[in-house]
């Protein structure tokens, strides 16, 4: 049987594919515009993900499929070959299960969401581009292929984050995702054609052996083409300074913004360092001092952020930035395990989260928190599973959040990175602040907006009971002294074996951070509790300093747009411009000036009066002996007889001279 699911496991692959071409093709004909056919895509790829689960945490399975589709070099008589196919391992295994999960659950939701929309078919279209590509990146057995993922997840994002292209600040939103990632993809990319030149393979498992084996000592190449990697990681993940684009994306509609923090796109940095960190442990390990600190710098630095915003969907991105800081960091504290259990805990509860943040804002029309408050009454099942997730990211026992979070600190600990673990504690405190800030805000007081609140429908509360369970019990799957499989799920098994999973909690990471997470949840009540009706008492809470710097984004999008934006539009444009116009067109024209007056010598010179004048001279000559034989062709026989006697008495008069 597991034979089987690994041999066809490409369908995981593909079939988002050939729904996004069914719905392009036929979606607009359909009773539900195409959500029909990426949900049956979807529901077949989470029942195969869930088999490949179980598979491998019974029977360990390991293996590349791959298919070869020509070569693309070669390198020191070896030849270099692009393939295409898939890898299943308790890696990939996990990532596809957390990825058909999570997009199954948000495409259901999006019936309800996106009912009305003027643009469904394509949302769907765009949304089945979106899973794919991530899952292709996910299953990639070489680097070239996860290149294609990883740029198909750039597209998709473009599309979604753009969805209503009509409003300038969405297209724009949509760009600056756009360039952004583009620029760290170059790095993506150079490493990955320095490690695959350099050790003659793009395979990854062939990297890892060389690696795990020690038998290609890269030296100062593997550090390059590690911060290279890690820096197109930077990107996807949203690691500090590159973080820009994330809360700008929350203009899209709501499911992309569940999908992409969830499950797609952001985690693809972490999974990149995870599925590589055999070489990064080997061969580029001086790139992981590197991975520590941003993740460190990302975790508390991007969770600030959340503290002065109105909008739930922008608390919840900055939230998204701070907890892939967590990953990053505690992969390079040497937590490989840890990195990759708060991605799958995050997975669901950080879904519920958005998708809650979707019913309010489908029920009230706005995003603001400031037209919110008391929707608790109107709204219990959201409040509740709401409540549930806010909870989980907290870190509160026993909720998923808690464990994940407590390993990762336990990481920093045992690493002996104590800088990074008060870090990491004291975001732990402001992540529970801030949860609860929006907790409030939006269920708690009365209600400030100008609709009608109601619970959504059926097809939006269920995906949120459905996650809100596994916000519960996701980390129960890794539960020191009492069960650790996963662990064991996610070991890169035959290449490498990562640190032994912990027989106990410790205690001198999970007090600190169990502490910090209470005491976030109190402030937040103190200042935000219930009783203060208006948004101006609520809100009362200023630190002169440093909220101005908050609010103002650390001055990042001012750095960006005034010290690369404005000076790439203004002189450098008008420079580039001047450039084309007066050099590279010059140079064209001229040329081009030549040429025509070259081809007008040849043409009246040589052509016209030479080969024109030769040929019309041979054709008048020709015509002229035409007309003089035509006039001895009269008809007359007399006279062709004595023609003919003529030229023979001349020829034996001439043989007789001459001889």
């Amino acid at each position: 049987m597991s034979g089987f699911l690994v041999d066809f496991a490409g369908i995981l692959l593909v079939l988002p594919f050939v729904a996004f071409l069914v719905i392009v093709l036929a979606g607009k004909r359909m009773k539900y515009q195409g959500a029909e056919i990426a949900i049956g895509a979807m529901a077949i790829n989470w029942l195969y993900s869930a088999a490949l689960l179980v598979v491998n945490l019974t029977e360990e399975v390991t293996r590349d499929v791959q298919f070869e589709i020509g070569r693309i070099g070669q390198i020191a008589g070896e030849p270099l070959v692009f393939e295409l196919g898939w890898t299943v391992d308790g890696l990939s295994s996990m990532m596809f299960f957390v990825v058909t999960t999570v997009s199954l659950l948000v495409f259901i939701y999006a019936v309800g969401y996106m009912k009305g929309d003027v643009r469904v078919p394509f949302f769907f279209a765009a949304l089945s581009l979106f899973a794919g590509s991530m899952l292709v990146l996910v299953g990639a057995p070489n680097l070239v292929q996860l290149i294609i993922g990883w740029e198909g997840v750039g597209l998709a994002s473009y599309l979604l984050i753009g969805h209503y292209w009509e409003k300038h600040e969405n297209s724009s939103a949509a760009m600056k995702a756009f360039y952004v990632n583009k620029v760290a993809d170059v790095g993506l990319i150079l490493g990955a054609v320095i490690l695959g030149v350099t050790t003659g393979t793009f395979r990854i498992n062939e990297i890892l052996h060389l690696a795990e084996d020690g038998a290609a000592a890269l030296g100062a190449v593997a550090l390059v083409a590690g911060l290279l990697i890690f820096f197109g990681a930077m990107g996807k993940s949203a690691q500090f300074p590159l973080h820009v684009w994330l809360p700008d994306a929350m203009a899209g509609p709501t499911p992309v913004s569940a999908l992409m923090h969830a499950a797609t796109m952001v985690t693809a940095g972490v999974y990149l360092i995870a599925r590589m960190y055999p070489f990064y442990e080997e061969m580029a390990a001086g790139a992981r001092t590197w991975i520590l600190w941003i993740g460190a710098a990302t975790l508390f630095i991007t969770g600030l952020l959340a503290l002065v915003q109105n909008d739930i969907k922008r608390v919840l991105a900055y939230s998204t930035v701070s907890q892939l800081g967590y990953m990053v960091a505690a992969l390079g504290a040497g937590g490989y395990a840890a990195g990759l259990f708060h991605l799958w805990t995050h997975a669901f509860f950080k879904a519920l989260l958005f998708l809650g943040a979707g019913s309010v804002i489908h029920a009230v029309h706005s995003n603001y928190m400031s037209d919110m408050g008391g929707l608790r009454k109107d709204m219990p099942t959201t409040y509740r599973t709401f409540v549930i997730g806010a909870l989980a990211l907290a870190g509160i026992p026993p909720l998923a959040g808690f464990f994940s979070k407590d390993e990762i600190l336990a990481t920093f600990n045992h690493a002996g990175a104590t800088a990074v673990l008060w870090l990491g504690v004291a975001a732990a405190f402001v992540t529970a602040f801030y949860t609860f800030r929006m907790v409030f805000l939006t269920f708690h007081g009365t209600y400030r907006g100008h609709g009608h609140p109601h619970e959504s429908p059926r097809v939006m509360t269920m995906p949120l009971v459905a996650l809100a369970v596994g916000a519960v019990a996701a980390g129960w799957v890794n539960i020191p002294g009492v069960y650790t499989g996963f662990h064991h799920l996610v070991e890169v098994r035959e290449v490498f074996h990562p640190e032994e999973a912990p027989t106990s909690f410790d205690l001198a990471a999970l007090i600190p951070g169990g502490i910090a997470g209470l005491l976030g949840i109190f402030l937040a009540y103190l200042i935000f509790k219930p009783d203060r009706a208006s948004q101006a008492e609520r809100d009362r809470l200023e630190i002169p300093a440093l909220y101005p710097l908050l609010r103002r984004k650390y001055f990042l999008d001012d750095l960006y747009w005034y010290g690369i934006v404005e000076p790439i539009k203004g002189p450098i444009a008008r420079a580039v411009n001047w450039t084309n116009t007066y050099v590279i067109d010059g140079v064209v024209n001229s040329v081009a000036g030549l040429s025509l007056f070259l081809s007008r010598i040849v043409y009246q010179g040589l052509d016209q009066r030479g080969i024109d004048g030769v040929v019309h001279g041979l054709s008048a000559a020709t015509d002229s002996a035409g007309g003089s034989l035509r006039r001895l062709q009269s008809g007359r026989v007399q006279q062709y007889a004595a023609g003919f006697v003529t030229g023979t008495l001349l020829l034996v008069v001439a043989l007789v001279v001459f001889r």
